[in-house]
Formats: structure tokens, sequence, C-alpha cells
């Protein structure tokens, strides 16, 4: 069985997920990825499984086919998130449960089952990613801020319960990527959001991988509750 480190990324078909993939299996990660939709991404070192992050079940039957196939588990990235972008008085329920399961539910199950993996090791490397629009405070997003609020204080209460058994948590924020994510969102208010920023640009994936790198280094083992919102906004 080869002893190169396994990863494993949810919401891996597309956008950010999807090049975070294909960049670590270019470095010689064997990766694992999620999605609702299946994946065409073909590589020797890549699986791809379709399940809903929120679904106990499948979850769950997920990581025991990494325990089986692998028997370990270096990093997750929880990538997988959606965005609904309404004013609060417009925003239906159904709208409001979907962000609530996908954003935070489907956050503490691959948490809280990569860490069951993760601890018998006493290593292991968590990232959540959370957004700019939690400290921006934007408006029009809600419930889509107040879903990435909650990932980034679990990152904190996390950190500190996980820290015993050598395993690391920390998210990323980042600012908005010209992704699926986005493109709904008016140029006026994109325009007003990149002004809000130190740095006025979009962010780039490179932007996202130097920091998941950052993040996941064995030097890194120090470094745990931290959440890094790229572009310059805290």
């Amino acid at each position: 069985m080869s002893d190169a480190p396994v990863m494993l990324i949810t919401g891996a078909r597309k956008g950010i997920g999807r090049y975070l993939a294909e960049y670590y299996l270019s470095k010689g990660w064997r990766v694992v990825g999620c999605s609702r939709s299946p994946s065409d991404l073909e590589a020797l070192d890549y699986q791809h499984h379709c399940l809903d992050v929120a679904d106990e079940k499948a979850v769950r039957a997920l990581f025991a086919q990494i325990r089986k196939q692998y028997g370990r588990l270096d990093v997750l990235l929880n990538n997988a998130g959606i965005a609904a972008m309404n004013h609060a008085l417009l925003t239906p329920l159904e709208t409001v449960s979907r962000l609530l399961d996908t954003n935070v539910l489907g956050v503490f199950l691959f948490c809280r089952e990569a860490a069951r993996l993760m601890q018998p090791r006493k290593f292991g490397r968590i990232v959540n990613f959370t957004t700019v629009a939690v400290p921006l405070m934007l408006e029009g997003e809600a419930i889509y801020a107040a879903s990435k609020a909650a990932v980034a204080s679990l990152t904190q209460v996390l950190a500190r319960e996980l820290a015993p058994f050598g395993i690391t948590v920390n998210a990323i924020g980042p600012t908005p990527v010209e992704t699926d994510l986005i493109r709904g969102v008016s140029k006026e208010k994109l325009d007003r959001l990149l002004e809000r920023q130190a740095i006025h640009r979009f962010g780039e994936f490179a932007d996202i991988s130097n920091t998941v790198d950052f993040f996941i280094r064995p030097e890194s083992n120090f470094i745990t509750g931290q959440i890094i919102y790229l572009g310059g906004v805290s």
C-alpha cells in the first residue's frame, strides 16, 4: 500500500474544490472527493463519491470506505457550501434549512468522522471554509453569513477538543472568487465588496491553495483554531 498521504475534499466536482483536487493530485497526494453529482475528473490517485454532506448514513459509509481502502486520513478540506443572496424578509424557510444542512451540519459530520479516523495516528489537519461575508456583515446574505459564522465558531471549539489527538482545525475565509457561487451577484455589489477589502481584487484559486498549504504542513502543528480571511478583511 502506498505511503502517500490521503486527503478528502468535499464539494470537489467544480470550482474551488475541483481546483484543490487537481492541485493536490499534482503534489502526489491520494485524493478522495465528493459532491452531490458525479465528477468527470479522472486520475490514478483520485476517487469520487456522490452524496449529500448532511446525510449521516452516507457520510459514515464514505469514511468506512476510506478506512478500508487507505487505513488513514491525513487532511480534510471542508469546501462544500451553498449560498443564498436574498434579503431576510424574502428568504423562505426551505432555503434556510438547506443552507444550514449543507454549511453547518455537513461540516460537523465530516469533522467528527474525520477526527475519528485521524485519532489513532495522532495526526490530522482539518481546514474548514468560511467567508468574508461574516466579518463584513454583508447585507442580503443573512443566512449564508450566519451559517459560515457557525463554521468559524465550530472550528475554534473543535480546535480545542481535538488538540489532544494531534489534530489541528483551522479555517479559511476566501474573498469572492469567480466561480458559480457568485454568478448571480450583480457587478455593482461585487465592486462594492472588493472596495471593502484591503486588496481590491477578486481572490484566485492559488490564494486559497497557498493558505491551505500553510495550514496542513507538518510544521504547522502549533497552529490551530485560526481563521484567515483573505484580501485584508478582518
